[in-house]
């Protein structure tokens, strides 16, 4: 009996611990989304303001 609680215990652990590897990459992966949006949005607030100048100019000066 107790051989069969060490075996479990066992496995148990080293789910344990795969789960916490697969926490901390979906914790990493979580932040270079958010990294990669934040680096979109701001192009896209570029190319929004360039626009919206380019709209206030008179034709043929930029």
């Amino acid at each position: 009996m107790r051989e069969q609680l060490e075996q479990r215990l066992d496995v148990l652990k080293t789910e344990y611990q795969s789960g916490q590897k697969m926490l901390a990459d979906l914790d990493a992966k979580r932040t270079e989304v958010r990294e990669t949006l934040l680096r979109i949005s701001g192009a896209i607030q570029v190319l929004e303001e360039v626009l919206k100048h380019d709209d206030t100019q008179p034709d043929g000066v930029a």
